[in-house]
């Protein structure tokens, strides 16, 4: 045969060979899945028989999966989204660390104690600042910002607040971020103080005021009584570099801030873009393509300690801040420290109540296996294969699963804005809103999916290993049930164990609401209104003291009010102020100078919250700002100070960088003044009067006979016949202010609570689901003892007892996790300890009562076979 034939009718067989190939991969792969397809359809049947084993299975793990896809919604919305700007993973926010005595005295913004005495922050002076962004070589730009907290916004006449950012000039060109209308802040706006009255707002904030006009660039709005002009809008969803949650409404640049928001000292009013010592704005910056994050924290560490020393006097001795370049895709993320704990709990018992579900589903799969084992064997004996069954069932658990994910991925849907909800105040609206994205569908996926996998497996590898001949003959079910009970028993155990934990840890976290709620305050907190003002921070501070003054004296002319008091921090609001405090006769280093809580007042505190005199007298109209400083202590600092002595008419220094003389008045009761969990510190309360700066936001308190919402009218004109510029603000009860207080114990209780329940109810369904699958695969074996003589007492002893040793380990095993659990929660709970024995034992024996009312039906159905029918059942 010729060459050229030869290679003609070998490519000719090799290419009839690749077809056949071809062929047979493409009929391989048809025909799979046609067998996937009638896999699904036949798991269809099987689900639709049993309606009830169905919904049970569905709807644990729609609970299970639905709680921990709101949690993780919220989780991340708090802590993982990222700022809306363009490359968010580029931004490196500048911070920086020192030990406590370090060369920063004077501080304002976020900052984090360090074990062995040192400190973190995020803060620096705007001369620092300017000298940081101009000696920088290693990022693209530097820029800074600082939110003001809340302003007057004067809109058309009318006037509200709103929150505020202050932004440097090359603020949007860092962040790439373009306005969706009109312009940014420019470089030219943030120039000589006074140059830039422009204002940003954003898409919120349009939305409400300007129906989203687009006449709105151009237009003139107060802030603070200062007049600004509208330039741009910002985008939708961005939210501007201090977090990703909320976005202030305004932005406007630093060139405005001596004259919107000058600092207020002892001396007078003073600029905070010129002061060196007060450490104050934010920086962050973008990092250059190609210079890794180490080398630039190297060179901007050698800025840093430059800037210090070019800005500052640095004594002998003080050290300098070393630089620390953080990632600043999240911004400063101000949750992130507060809420990294309680949501990682969160996620941890909603991930047990997920498991709970998971055993459930498994206990049951593997009762119905054992159920099918005939059907399985028939299957087996025409020729399906054992890949093929395990195919099946785990077709069928996936099926559920994916149901049960979708029903969650409802519920999650359903409640996601729940827990924000959980957050707000009675008086505000929730601090953020979470949305629902890619990563939370996947993240419910992908749990479903695992489920279905994890708790599948094992009745499916049963199915799989039935025996043919066991399986057809009519005794195999009774033979071999001991074996077989063997898994399902240990699932039990496993959610008895798990739900003793949750219910110990909802026990727990019940016990440390109530009792917070009975915590003696040191004040009387019913029948009192709250409510703040916004006064411009343009006012000066004797301007702003005689507007206090006025409303005060309104106020308590009102039909029904008791009294009326101001004060600078509300009571059990979780914020305090200090100042140092040197009783006379002693001397401190000036770092060494002890701090104590202070207060500014009204003269009428006492007398509105019903804070007891111990000794002197209170504030009256003679406290003036020409007269004497005066002070009183509570008996907190009586003891501490002056515990041999009578610390009326003696005298102290106070203030740091000015210090002053103040002389003690009087001697109240101890209150509580930051949180309920606390005992009251040592505290001064001084006179609102003698306030050497401004207040810009009081607090009033009404001491009223009236109900709130009827004086609240009376309230809110009162206020406006002094000055209608003056916004009403987060109006409240004590009441309310202190339920506030208790928000994170109240989520922990209810959602812990929840948890015990459902907990409770899907380990009652594994007992009487393993209970009553035994007592109806050992029905003829109790008919032969019942026939041999077995009374029924003895029968019913049989399978409680049985139940009951399940009970004992799981128990046994729930009470060492939630001991080991509990040292984690400790910090967490309030009057009791984490091993409270009220708690174990109520909750231990709570989980026996319910064993018990799971089991009896199965007890009570196994004691009344008939012996001749039970000898007669296969």
């Amino acid at each position: 045969v010729p060459r050229e034939e030869a290679l003609r009718r070998a490519r000719a067989e090799l290419g009839s060979l690749a077809a056949v190939r071809e062929n047979s991969r493409q009929a391989w792969g048809t025909r799979f899945l046609d067998e996937l397809r009638g896999d699904l359809r036949l798991a269809i049947r099987v689900l639709a028989k049993s309606p009830g084993f169905t919904a049970i299975a569905i709807g644990s793990l729609a609970l299970g999966i639905g709680a921990n896809t709101a949690i993780f919604t919220a989780a991340q919305h708090m802590l993982l989204d990222r700022l809306d700007v363009p490359h968010p993973e580029q931004l490196r926010l500048f911070g920086w660390t020192a030990p406590r005595n370090g060369v920063v005295e004077s501080l304002w913004g976020q900052w984090d104690d360090l074990p062995g005495g040192g400190m973190v922050s995020t803060s620096f002076s705007f001369p620092v600042y300017r000298q940081l962004r101009r000696e920088n070589r290693s990022l693209a730009d530097v820029f800074a910002f600082k939110g003001f907290g809340r302003m007057v916004a004067t809109v058309d006449g009318h006037a509200q607040p709103v929150g505020v950012e202050m932004v440097s000039g090359n603020y949007y060109a860092g962040l790439e971020v373009k306005p969706q209308l009109g312009r940014a802040i420019e470089e030219s706006d943030d120039g000589a103080v006074g140059s830039g009255p422009v204002v940003t707002i954003s898409d919120g904030f349009w939305a409400r005021q300007f129906g989203r006009s687009p006449d709105v660039i151009g237009k003139t709005i107060l802030v603070d009584a200062v007049p600004m002009t509208i330039v741009g809008v910002n985008p939708r969803g961005f939210t501007g570099a201090y977090s990703a949650q909320e976005s202030p409404d305004i932005f406007l640049p630093f060139s405005m801030e001596p004259i919107v928001a000058p600092e207020e000292l002892s001396d007078g009013k003073e600029s905070l873009l010129q002061n060196r010592s007060i450490w104050w704005v934010l920086v962050m910056g973008r990092l250059k393509p190609g210079v890794p994050p180490a080398a630039a924290n190297a060179a901007l560490n050698v800025a840093l300690q430059a800037a210090v020393r070019t800005t500052m006097t640095v004594p002998a001795g003080k050290a300098i801040p070393r630089l620390l370049l953080r990632d600043g895709s999240r911004g400063q993320n101000p949750y992130a420290d507060s809420m990294v704990k309680p949501v990682a709990v969160l996620m941890g018992l909603a991930g047990f109540v997920l498991l709970l579900a998971c055993a459930n589903l498994a206990n049951l799969l593997l009762a119905r296996t054992g159920a099918r084992q005939r059907e399985m064997s028939v299957r087996l004996a025409l020729g399906a294969g054992r890949a093929r069954i395990l195919r099946q069932m785990l077709t069928e658990s996936l099926l559920v699963s994916l149901l049960g994910g979708a029903a969650g991925i409802l519920i999650a849907w359903a409640g996601h804005n729940a827990i924000p909800r959980l957050f707000a105040h009675a008086w505000e609206q929730p601090p953020f809103a979470a949305h629902f994205n890619w990563p939370i569908f996947l993240f419910a996926a992908a749990i479903s999916v695992l489920t279905g996998l994890m708790f599948g497996m094992a009745p499916a590898w049963q199915a799989a290993r039935v025996q043919v001949s066991s399986g057809l003959k009519d005794s195999g079910q009774t033979v071999t049930h001991r074996r077989r009970g063997l898994g399902g028993r240990a699932i039990v155990v496993v959610q008895i164990a798990l739900s003793l934990l949750l219910v110990v840890i909802a026990g727990l976290f019940v016990q440390t609401l109530m009792k917070l709620g009975r915590a003696p305050l040191g004040f009387e907190p019913h029948q009192r209104l709250l409510f703040s003002l916004q006064i411009p921070q343009s006012s000066d501070a004797p301007a702003s003291l005689r507007l206090i003054q006025q409303i005060e004296n309104r106020l308590s002319a009102l039909p029904g009010v008791q009294s009326v008091t101001a004060m600078t921090v509300p009571l059990i609001s979780g914020n305090v102020s200090t100042l140092t405090f040197v009783p006379e006769g002693e001397h401190y280093a000036r770092d060494s100078r002890p701090r104590v809580e202070e207060n500014t007042v009204g003269n009428g505190f006492f007398t509105t919250f019903g804070i007891p005199l111990i000794a002197g007298r209170s504030f009256n109209p003679e406290d003036t700002p020409a007269s004497r400083k005066v002070a009183i202590i509570n008996q907190s600092l009586a003891r501490k100070f002056f515990s041999d002595r009578n610390p009326v008419g003696t005298t102290f220094t106070a203030g740091w960088n000015h210090p002053y003389l103040v002389q003690i008045v009087g001697v109240c009761a101890d209150a509580k003044y930051n949180s309920l969990r606390d005992k009251p510190e040592p505290t001064v309360y001084l006179p609102l009067a003698q306030r050497a700066g401004g207040l810009t936001e009081p607090t009033f308190a009404i001491a009223t006979s009236l109900a709130g919402e009827s004086i609240l009218p009376s309230v809110r004109d009162a206020v406006a016949s002094v000055d209608r510029n003056v916004p009403v603000l987060d109006v409240r009860t004590q009441d309310e202010q202190i339920a506030a207080s208790l928000q994170q114990p109240k989520i922990f209780a209810g959602m812990t609570t929840g948890f015990g329940v459902l907990a409770l109810l899907l380990a009652s369904i594994g007992i009487y689901g393993i209970m009553a699958y035994s007592v109806s695969r050992r029905t003829n074996e109790i008919g032969i003892r019942m026939a041999l003589g077995a009374e029924r007492g003895r029968v019913l002893r049989m399978v409680v007892g049985e139940a009951f040793w399940m009970v004992a380990i799981g128990i046994a095993a729930g009470l060492a996790a939630a001991l080991t659990l509990g040292r984690l929660i400790g910090s967490m709970l309030y009057g009791l300890k984490p091993w409270d024995p009220a708690t174990y034992a109520l909750s231990g024996a709570l989980l026996i009562l319910v064993a018990l009312a799971a089991t009896w039906i199965p007890a009570h159905r196994a004691a009344g076979v008939d012996p001749m029918k039970a000898l007669r059942h296969e």
